[in-house]
């Protein structure tokens, strides 16, 4: 069984897209750090034993102001570079750690969602939510160095514009005539290569970032 760690604060079945979402669910805020042992610990109940072959590391933060502009490096309080960090950075690391183990036992995949925002300076998105995906992805290569000797793959993805909620059909239209393939992604597609990069088809791959923007990063 499959199980899914979900950052909101209520757990919704009438909105959950899976039949047993609230057998296979776990709710849980990742941004509190003391709710991230409770949650290593069910999820290692839930396994009873069993491996666990892969980790994806997805959720993250990205703060605006008020008005909806982004937050710089001069305008990003104290408080909010903590929340961001500990949730996009510390919150991985930690459940990596804590689900070692069962992973070791899988020979299995951890993936971590960077974002081309940390490879270049982003319209949007903040310094706190750009700094925090930059040093997600040296945290990919310190890790993938580091769980190799155990058999364990990690890797990374850097998606650019993908249409979900959190994308304004302003921010579309603005950066699609810069991304090359003239689109934004989907979903799917980034799905798709988080698959590929947890299946034995990358048996030989870790310590990758692969962008999935449309040529965007060119």
């Amino acid at each position: 069984m499959a199980y899914y760690f979900l950052r909101a604060p209520t757990l919704d079945g009438e909105r959950c897209l899976w039949e047993s979402g609230r057998e296979d669910h776990i709710q849980v805020d990742l941004s509190n750090h003391q709710m991230l042992a409770c949650l290593i610990t069910e999820v290692k109940e839930r396994l009873a034993g069993a491996p666990l072959h892969a980790l994806v590391n997805n959720a993250g933060i990205s703060p605006k102001a008020p008005d909806g502009d982004r937050l710089t490096s001069l305008t990003t309080s104290t408080e909010t570079w903590m929340r961001v960090f500990h949730l996009n950075l510390v919150a991985p690391i930690l459940l990596a750690r804590g689900l070692f183990d069962a992973l070791r036992a899988a020979s299995g995949s951890i993936v971590n969602v960077t974002s081309i925002a940390g490879s270049r300076v982003h319209p949007f998105a903040g310094s706190a939510y750009a700094t925090s995906k930059a040093a997600l992805a040296s945290l990919t290569r310190e890790m993938a160095h580091d769980y190799a000797p155990h058999g364990i793959r990690v890797n990374a993805i850097a998606p650019g514009e993908i249409r979900t909620d959190m994308l304004s059909p302003d921010t579309e239209a603005r950066l699609v005539p810069n991304i090359p393939l003239r689109r934004v992604g989907t979903p799917d597609e980034v799905a798709k290569v988080i698959f590929f990069l947890c299946s034995d088809a990358a048996s030989y791959v870790t310590g990758a970032e692969v962008p999935i923007n449309g040529g965007q990063h060119l």
